[in-house]
């Protein structure tokens, strides 16, 4: 209380410091039903204003505005001032009046009607605080609730709507709601034609005059007045387009196509309207409806052919037509994005598997290519990278290149355009080939291609669907070192041989994240990738097709994360991934770059790049062998992660990772090989395998990081060290992190982007 205690003599005279405020809730005899904790907690949100923050008793923030408004405050306290200072708050600018106020306005509002509020101030000489007693009476409750109508056709509609009000009989009266049902009607009624309808046309009455146990009626009608406008519905009239819109543009309306009952206006085709139809979703003759409307902005502006989609309703001054209903004209205006583009990019790269450097990547792109709102991007990288992690798996470097088209077409093809409700799905067709060099092993030369859709069921939900999957990877160049990796490791060895791979594949993504309103997102992706059984139906069975040996597996991941959000920048992540890959028919193993690997900045970061598994194996070669053999077909992975704000765009966060890799499928080695590689298969095969006693097997890790996050650009470096390691004796496992293991005992970790 030291710092508490030298505040008292910069308080000015005539002044109390305010020290807060305390509800004291009482329950009238009638009123035994209410929860009352939940009433005080909202009551409590309604006391003004907050006192200065206090940490174990003392006020620092106030203690160090005080010090840093004398003549010579020095730099240190100007600078935890402006860190952690806090204006004084007196009791001077308390008024617990009008708290009494807002406290019986919000009894009022929950139903609590004729409840009391007062005050007692509670004040020594230089602090001061209120405490507020509150007595809650019983709440008035709902008997009856129905809708005052008249002839209007409009009241038909209401009626219709309150099937599915949540006012129900027996409701405390809660004015929250009735506002929340009158959003309610509005929305719907505008997407029953009513374009001039506005909530505040509702009002809601209560009659509690009828009984004398705290119940009463209530009626809903149009107020007075109401415009006759706003009791119509509305039909589409007409429909123009204007594909090729500018500010600038001619805006007379020279018609020069018209498809499907719409108008389309410009010079020369920009879009051709048979393609641009099928993405508005509302028709001439229809009633207007603003969901119908808000979703053809949506689709149109998914298309990625413009910058702009804006949407007008005109009122025609005309006569009702013969339903009685108002007549709207819709003008859809489109501004396109720039036809073509051309983007470099030069990259300081940083991968998962430890490699990192400098690289230039160049994109053109050329929009609406077809007049279809087609995207065709043609893109090229080079780079160089050297492997930086510190330790037996440094030295490693690569030159990589690679050149890849693709074509965007914004519907499913070759089927007939579907109206996707949400969003406009999208078809991709990829054609690409990369070279990777790598200094002291070998040459590998990959080409892809791939025919498949994706599409945005709702803000939440992603799917995409590749039938056509086809990868071609040959491995040429190969040193004496790597050669001898090989030859020792005949589970590599297979996994390199397979070299064509054809499948299919689909990914489904639920995500939260992008919803600003979720204080708890959640995040759920999972991807199915099969390949090879095309290939053997049609190559009757045999081990190769065009002289290529072809690769045959199923392999399932899921990714889960919980993110729990509060205060400033504050939150708490749960991570879960699971994956397990099954060789089968033409496969032994799954090719190389389907394995799964652990350890890493983005995985287990109490461990090296590629180091754990699988199981309780560990290579005993360098950095290169190591970085080969340290694979499996199962991957099971859990996080923690606590991320808070520093100093602007400075970050910190504290973690802890488990995690490892295993084999699950029997590893066969024919007794002809040299006994260095069966030695290494049994030791690989018995190590590696997964068995119940998995949990002692798994590599864990804590640590903390510094982050710098400038609008999502992620420059990240942690520090982990080891709990358990899984390839030591067992009994030998567990370590004190950050004391225990000597020169194993700290892992650095720099990567680009959060780790998830």
């Amino acid at each position: 209380m030291v710092v508490s205690c030298s505040i008292e003599k910069y308080i000015p005279e005539g002044e109390s410091l305010y020290t807060g405020a305390e509800i004291e809730t009482t329950l009238a005899d009638d009123a035994e039903d209410v929860k009352i904790n939940a009433l005080n907690a909202e009551l409590n949100t309604l006391v003004r204003p907050d006192p200065n923050s206090r940490i174990l008793g003392m006020r620092l923030g106030l203690y160090y505005h005080y010090k840093a408004q004398r003549e010579k405050p020095g730099f240190i306290n100007k600078w935890l001032n402006k860190k952690i200072g806090e204006e004084p708050v007196y009791f001077s600018e308390v008024n617990p009046q009008r708290v009494e106020e807002l406290i019986l306005n919000r009894m009022d509002n929950r139903g609590f009607f004729y409840g009391r509020a007062s005050s007692e101030i509670d004040s020594t000489k230089n602090f001061a605080g209120v405490k507020y007693k509150v007595e809650v009476p019983k709440p008035y409750t709902l008997e009856k609730f129905e809708l005052e109508k008249d002839s209007l056709p409009i009241y038909e509609d209401i009626q219709e709507l309150l099937a599915d009000t949540q006012i129900k009989s027996g409701n405390r009266f809660d004015l929250q709601l009735l506002k929340f049902e009158r959003e309610r009607i509005d929305v719907a009624m505008k997407q029953r034609g009513y374009y001039n309808f506005n909530p505040d046309f509702l009002i809601f009455e209560a009659d509690t005059n009828r009984y004398d146990n705290k119940k009463f009626d209530l009626f809903l009608r149009l107020k007075e007045g109401t415009p006759s406008r706003s009791v119509i519905p509305y039909t589409i009239d007409s429909i123009t387009v204007h594909p090729n819109y500018s500010i600038d543009s001619d805006t007379l309306k020279i018609v020069s196509d018209t498809v499907g009952g719409i108008n389309f206006v410009q010079k020369e085709e920009f879009f051709k309207p048979e393609k641009l139809e099928p993405y508005i979703l509302f028709e001439k003759g229809q009633e207007y409806n603003s969901q119908t409307a808000k979703l053809t902005s949506n689709r149109l502006s998914s298309i990625g052919s413009y910058k702009f989609v804006n949407i007008r309703f005109n009122e025609l001054d005309t006569v009702a037509n013969e339903n009685g209903n108002g007549l709207l004209d819709a003008d859809i205006f489109l501004s396109p994005l720039n036809k073509r583009s051309l983007r470099a990019e030069i990259q300081a790269v940083s991968k998962s598997n430890g490699f990192a450097g400098p690289g230039i990547a160049l994109t053109y792109n050329n929009r609406n290519i077809f007049h279809g709102g087609e995207t065709f991007s043609l893109s090229g990288n080079f780079s160089y990278e050297s492997q930086i992690s510190s330790g037996n798996n440094s030295g490693l470097s690569s030159i990589a290149g690679g050149l890849r088209a693709d074509l965007i077409i914004p519907r499913l093809v070759p089927f007939s355009p579907s109206r996707f409700q949400y969003n406009v799905p999208k078809t991709k067709i990829s054609l690409g080939g990369d070279i990777l060099k790598r200094s002291q092993l070998y040459t590998l030369t990959s080409v892809n291609s791939t025919f498949g859709y994706t599409w945005n069921a709702n803000k939440y939900v992603y799917h995409e669907l590749n039938p056509i999957n086809v990868t071609y990877v040959n491995l040429a160049n190969t040193t004496a070192e790597f050669d001898s990796i090989l030859t020792k490791n005949p589970f590599l060895r297979q996994s390199f041989e397979q070299q064509f791979i054809a499948g299919l594949n689909y990914g489904f993504t639920y995500n939260e994240l992008a919803d600003d309103e979720k204080s708890n997102p959640f995040f759920f992706s999972t991807n199915l990738d099969i390949a090879g059984n095309l290939l053997s139906l049609a190559s009757g069975g045999k081990k190769t097709v065009f002289g290529l040996e072809y690769a045959q597996y199923a392999k399932l991941d899921a990714d889960i994360r919980y993110y729990l959000k509060w205060g400033k920048e504050q939150t708490f992540i749960t991570r879960l991934y699971a994956g397990w890959g099954i060789p089968y028919g033409n496969s032994s193993t799954l090719p190389f770059v389907k394995q799964f690997f652990s350890g890493g900045p983005y995985s287990v970061r109490a461990f090296k790049i590629r180091s754990l598994g699988p199981g309780t194996f560990t290579s005993d070669g360098d950095g290169t062998n190591s970085f080969f053999d340290q694979s499996g077909n199962l991957k099971l992975e859990a996080n923690l992660e606590y991320r808070f704000p520093l100093f602007s765009y400075l970050k910190g966060a504290v973690f802890a990772d488990a995690g490892n890799v295993w084999l699950t499928n029997e590893l066969e080695v024919s007794a002809d090989e040299p006994q260095i590689t069966q030695d290494f298969n049994q030791e690989l095969s018995t190590n590696g395998k997964f068995g119940a006693d998995w949990t002692k097997q798994l590599g864990i890790g804590v640590g903390f990081g510094l982050r710098v996050d400038i609008q999502s650009f992620v420059i990240r470096l942690d520090l982990a060290s080891p709990v358990q390691v899984p390839y030591l004796p067992e009994g030998q496992r567990i370590r004190t992190p950050f004391l225990d293991g000597g020169d194993n005992n700290l892992v650095w970790n720099f990567a680009i982007g959060y780790p998830f």
